[in-house]
């Protein structure tokens, strides 16, 4: 079976293991997702981001955070733009409701903050909050 969308395969995997307490999560490993995940560890929704394994068999190992009342730190991971359905906004328009927006641009995937930093736009990916 192929994934037609490995980022939103990626955040489900992310949300299910935080609804059933888990420490870590392992995804199949990918340049953008591990991007994604790093994006996700320097803004401090989830712990330490490593890479396991080699060549086919590589894969990304999160880190999940928790409150101390158990509740996840990230309460919401939302896909924007979808294979189905492009989302690209311009750096004026980068103004998340909650949380972070995660932008793919010419210059990588980035925050919208440094997206608007640096005057560029791109592909809205997803939103974390």
């Amino acid at each position: 079976m192929t994934i037609t969308d490995p980022i939103a395969d990626m955040l489900t995997r992310i949300r299910n293991a935080q609804a059933v307490k888990k420490k870590t999560v392992k995804i199949p490993f990918s340049k953008v997702k591990f991007k994604i995940a790093r994006i996700l560890a320097q803004e401090g929704f989830v712990g330490e981001v490593k890479k396991r394994g080699k060549k086919a068999r590589k894969s990304i190992e999160i880190e999940l955070k928790y409150l101390p009342d158990k509740t996840p730190f990230i309460s919401s991971l939302k896909r924007i733009s979808k294979p189905g359905c492009r989302i690209y906004a311009g750096w004026k328009e980068l103004k998340p409701k909650r949380g972070i927006l995660i932008v793919s641009t010419s210059k990588g995937i980035m925050t919208h903050k440094e997206a608007r930093r640096l005057k560029i736009g791109g592909e809205v990916l997803c939103e974390i909050y």
